[in-house]
Parts: C-alpha cells; structure tokens; sequence
C-alpha cells in the first residue's frame, strides 16, 4: 500500500495529467484534492486526446475509482458536460467509478459573473483570471457563505442560501461593477436540475479514503495548477485561489498527513507560466518561440498561449522545499531536442545582489536577471526512446543536472504526449 501525491513544481500546465494517468495503473483509488475548471488536463492515449478540467484524469482506467475531495471547487454544468464526453468515447462514468464529496463547494452563476466584472474593472491590472468563477467561490467558502453538494438535495436550504446570496452578490454586480443582476428563480430550476443527476455520485470521501487504506489500497491524490500559483507560497497576487502544494492533498480530501509516503513533483524541461505576473527565465525571442510552437504551448482551458523561458532552478527548489519533493517527474523533454544550447537558471541577480531564493516582494521578483549554466543539446529523436539508457548522452547529461541542481531525483521522463512514451526509472508503487 502506498500514498502518493502528484503536484506541479512550476507555474501550472507541467503535464500532471499524464503522469496521473500513467501512474493511475497501479492505484486504486484517484482522487483531484483543489482547484476548479480553471485547470485542464490533457492525455493522448491510443492517439486519441482527451482533456479533462475536473474529473481526475484516472477516469480512463475503468476499474479504477475516482474523487473529488472538499477542496474543490465544483462546477455541476462542467461536470455534467464532461461525463457525456466521456460516455461519447465509450467510457461510462458510474457511481462506482466516481464519487464526489458532499462538502464540496458548488461554483454559482454569481460567481462567473463576479470573476469577469471585477477582471473588466481592473482593466490593465487585471490578473488575468480563467473567469470560471474559481476565485469568489472561494471567498464565499472561508466566509462561509458557500454553498456545497449536499445543499443541492435539500430545496429549502439550498432556497435560503441562494436567496441571501444573491442579495449581496446582486448589489455588488449592479451597484459597484455595472453589471447586471441575476434571477433565483431560473437558478433554482438549473442547480436543483444539477443536484438530481448528482446525487447518486455524492458521498464521504475521507471516509471512503479511510476505508482504502484500512483495505491496503494504492491512493493517488492530483492537484491541479502549480506550487509557484499557490495562494500563501506563490507569486502573490498572480496566483490561484487555493493551496497548491502536496499538504492540502490532506485537507482537501480529508486525510491525516501522517498517511502520506511519497510526493512527486512535475517538472516541464523548460518553463511556462499563463497570464500576468514575474517569469524571471522568460524568453522572447526564436528559442521561446520554438518551444511555444513544438510545445503546442496553449492552455487547455482557455487557449491563451503561455509564455514560455529556460528552466529555473529557483523557481524548482522553492517547490522542492514546499511540497518536500521525493521524485521528479519531467515531461516534455522531446520538446528541447533541435536546440544546440540548454540553459537553466541557476540563480538570480537583483539589485546588486546575487539571490538563490525567491524574494518575497513582486517587484523585486520582477527586477530579478536570471544567471545561467549552459549544456549541450541533442539532435536525436527522442519520442520511441523507452529506457534512460536509450537517451542521447546529452540529454542524460541534462536531467543528471537537473538531479544535481535540485537535490531531488529524475525517477520519470516524457519523451512525447502518448502514454506509452515514458520512461520509468522507478515507480512509486512498487515496493
């Protein structure tokens, strides 16, 4: 029996749900921990794509369980949207393949609608938000004004919530945004519709997760985003609204910490960040073009292209001190191939100073001149590569320095978006 946590190490879309996926084979039980549709997972599998933005992205493995902890945030429509998806591809999502949890929040109509407005508002110093809704579901959660799953089976609860809600949120919208005020009536009918079919699916994951590990279950746990959009650790204010690192896995799914075995941390071989904010290892020029094109660097979400830079080292060793890494998993590796000269950041320079730690001020994090350490590329394929030996030296030269660099080892490399193209050093299942 093992517990293992997947997070991102990097600024999000690091490719976390290939390696759910690839790892899903040996849990038994997957379960999405944060975060909202606000996140997208991709997987190629039999080349046949397939993007996920809430369901865990184990739900391809039929006899696998999958769940969605307290810590979300849960659209119903997106939900519902994706569990026909998946049933037009032939994977029939059931009770007994999913369960959500009953204390998870339900994302309202108001908070879409709150998102945009405030974003327009802000104009030039907008954030840069997905505009789903994540962030004032959030808000209404610690200030306990959310509404969660179970309202949704109780008409008269869920009646009485909405209606003190939308006093406030309607207020807001017309009086303060400009924009315009929303109906409870048609709320009702839609939510208490969204309730109905998700009712046989509602439950209590801790305790089911309880249950598993009593039974010496495998649990894999997901999170979604990356540590760097964390809401305490990240780069404040252009972050998530949630807990990104690997202890929330704990308390958005309702299990002791002492219950953890293993974190891993994905890792892209360069960088990428989405939206606003400092990206010290930024590149502009034909290099970040290169790896935006190859890359197909597009959220999975949103589509909006993602800016693109060197690996930095900072960055990854914040990570690896947040979540109290174990293994590296790095993916995209196939997309560097072609370009003569690696770099990696291996510190900063700010201000006359020379920093190998994130400072704590946005602009001084914004000021920050990367220092590099060069390597030699590779022209090799890579993308049929199965085994670390199969690797050009000079990529093996590259991720034994990223080994190096972050104090933490290489245990999984992607080599291209199919499943079956990665290599496995070490699997965190195995005894």
């Amino acid at each position: 029996m093992a517990n293992v946590i997947i997070v991102g190490a990097q600024w999000g879309d690091e490719g976390k749900g290939k390696i759910v996926d690839l790892l899903s084979e040996q849990a038994d039980y997957i379960v999405r921990f944060q975060g909202g549709n606000n996140a997208g997972h991709t997987l190629v599998v039999n080349g046949k794509k397939h993007v996920f933005h809430l369901i865990p992205s184990g739900i391809l493995h039929k006899t696998k369980k999958c769940m969605i902890g307290n810590g979300v945030v849960l659209d119903p429509a997106v939900l519902l949207q994706e569990i026909d998806e998946l049933a037009k591809a032939g994977i029939v999502v059931t009770p007994q393949t999913l369960l959500i949890s009953l204390y998870t929040h339900i994302i309202m109509p108001y908070h879409r609608s709150l998102d945009l407005a405030r974003e327009k508002k802000k104009g030039k110093t907008a954030i840069g938000t997905t505009g789903r809704g994540i962030g004032p579901c959030y808000e209404d959660k610690v200030g306990r004004n959310g509404i969660r799953v179970h309202d949704l089976f109780n008409p008269a609860v869920f009646s009485e919530k909405l209606a003190a809600n939308l006093e406030e949120k309607n207020f807001i919208l017309t009086r303060f945004l400009g924009d315009k005020p929303l109906e409870a009536s048609r709320i009702m009918e839609e939510y208490l519709g969204y309730g109905e079919k998700l009712k046989p699916f509602a439950g209590n994951v801790s305790i089911e997760l309880q249950k598993a590990g009593a039974n010496g279950r495998n649990i894999l746990f997901e999170g979604a985003q990356g540590t760097l959009l964390d809401i305490d650790h990240g780069t404040y204010p252009y972050v998530t609204s949630s807990n990104t690192v690997a202890a929330n896995a704990c308390c958005g799914a309702g299990i002791g910490p002492t219950g953890i075995d293993s974190v891993i941390g994905v890792v892209k071989a360069y960088t990428t960040r989405v939206g606003g904010g400092p990206f010290p290892s930024e590149l502009t020029d034909e290099t970040g073009e290169h790896m935006q094109s190859v890359g197909g660097e597009f959220g999975a979400t949103t589509g909006r292209p993602r800016r693109c830079g060197w690996l930095d080292i900072v960055a990854l060793k914040t990570s690896v001190r947040l979540n109290g890494l174990c293994d590296l998993a790095i993916t995209k590796l196939d997309v560097l191939t072609g370009l003569p000269v690696l770099k990696i950041a291996v510190s900063y320079k700010c201000r006359g100073r020379s920093l190998d730690t994130f400072p704590i001020e946005l602009d001084e994090l914004e000021n920050c001149e990367p220092v590099f350490k060069e390597f030699p590329g590779w022209s090799e394929n890579i993308s049929n590569v199965r085994t670390w030996d199969q690797l050009p030296e000079n990529a093996k030269k590259y991720l034994r320095a990223i080994e190096e660099l972050s104090g933490v080892p290489v245990h999984i490399v992607s080599v291209a978006p199919g499943r079956e193209a990665t290599i496995v050093v070490k699997n965190p299942f195995s005894s």
